[in-house]
């Protein structure tokens, strides 16, 4: 097995000191790494996120903080190396190649591990994206070491391993994960999780050069078109400042209207508990939790969500959470910034229409 699960010290009341040296073919794994996401030009906002918690990690073990960039436009990679420099970086791996214009799973799993294997990071973060997930996973494989995929929370321990945090059994448990006896050590993480780190304005690094071995008549697929997600009607909810949001305390699928209503007013997005999903109320774009969209609006609010660890730990980095449920004991009560305890179905309509006469009011004095 490559990795090992050890119980969170906060979460499952510690553990048995068990500190022992790494293993000395370890020591030639340095530097903390991110996998810089880059499409047609643009960078991820979930890399930054990744640089501003890699920078945490790098500085515990006292290393550097690198990221690595891959595409065609040479251009664009100076310009993805720069930003990378001001999100905290303190090198960065730029590889140029025609075979990299578009994302493919081979050509970049096979780019990414030769500089790996080159320059032995012991450290690995990727964003948990639809293209991060595929690449995390080949990479892992090729590399054959462990991936803790959709982490909530990263740090070092005291032995100086990644302690990678995330939900289990349904999202009921929280454990902390262990890659142990192999290099490096990978994690996935979704967008939103981490917070954006300060950008620091015309900070510079050191730049690598990586010449790609990549002969494209040898590479089984081929991109025909590409089609953006921002030209869809999907459900922008990661990036959303305002979010409403409905569960099981709705009592039905016409109920859910309500949220949706009070969503139109505030111009904020609208999203569910997982349970709706199950249910048919809401497709799964709009699901928030661990195993849907993780946000961070300026105001979120949960109508009828009891607020399992699961759903909290999509939305607990929101700014200010409103939560409004008939059971004062109701889990969400415990991190939600205000509780209202009240029928969210007898509530809504009254938070509507009061948005509604507020914002006519602002409106009519601008």
């Amino acid at each position: 097995m490559a990795e090992e699960t050890r119980p969170a010290p906060a979460r499952a009341g510690g553990r048995a000191n068990t500190k022992k040296e790494l293993p000395e073919h370890f020591k030639a794994y340095k530097h903390v790494w991110v996998a810089v996401e880059i499409e047609h030009g643009e960078v991820h906002s979930v890399s930054f996120e990744l640089l501003g918690e890699g920078r945490k990690l790098a500085d515990k073990r006292g290393v550097e903080l690198a990221a690595v960039v891959m595409g065609d436009d040479r251009e664009a990679l100076g310009a993805a190396a720069s930003a990378c420099f001001e999100y905290g970086a303190d090198c960065v791996y730029i590889a140029c190649d025609p075979a990299l214009r578009h994302y493919r799973n081979e050509t970049s799993t096979r780019v990414l591990t030769d500089l790996v294997n080159t320059y032995q990071p012991e450290i690995l973060l990727l964003g948990a994206t639809n293209l991060g997930r595929d690449l995390a996973g080949s990479v892992a494989t090729t590399l054959k070491t462990g991936l803790t995929a959709d982490s909530t929370e990263l740090a070092i321990d005291e032995e100086g391993s990644l302690a990678a945090t995330r939900p289990t059994f349904g999202g009921s448990l929280l454990c902390t994960i262990f890659t142990l006896n192999f290099r490096p050590q990978m994690a996935t993480v979704r967008p939103r999780v981490m917070a954006m780190p300060e950008r620091c304005e015309g900070r510079t690094g050191r730049i690598v050069e990586f010449a790609p071995q990549i002969v494209e008549e040898e590479v089984v697929t081929k991109v025909l078109s590409f089609i953006a997600d921002r030209d869809s009607d999907k459900a922008a909810l990661p990036y959303a400042d305002v979010v409403v949001a409905g569960g099981l305390g709705l009592g039905s699928a016409e109920n859910f209207r309500l949220v949706r209503e009070l969503a139109e007013v505030l111009g904020a997005e609208y999203g569910g508990s997982r349970p709706l999903v199950q249910k048919g109320w809401i497709t799964a774009d709009r699901q928030i939790g661990q195993t849907g969209k993780t946000i961070r609006p300026k105001l979120y609010i949960a109508a009828g969500i009891s607020g399992a660890i699961q759903h909290r730990v999509g939305v607990e980095g929101a700014d200010v959470i409103v939560a409004i449920n008939t059971d004062p004991a109701a889990p969400i009560f415990e991190f939600a910034h205000l509780g209202i305890v009240a029928d969210a179905v007898t509530l809504l309509p009254a938070l509507t229409q009061a948005f509604a006469r507020r914002l006519r009011v602002n409106k009519m004095a601008s």
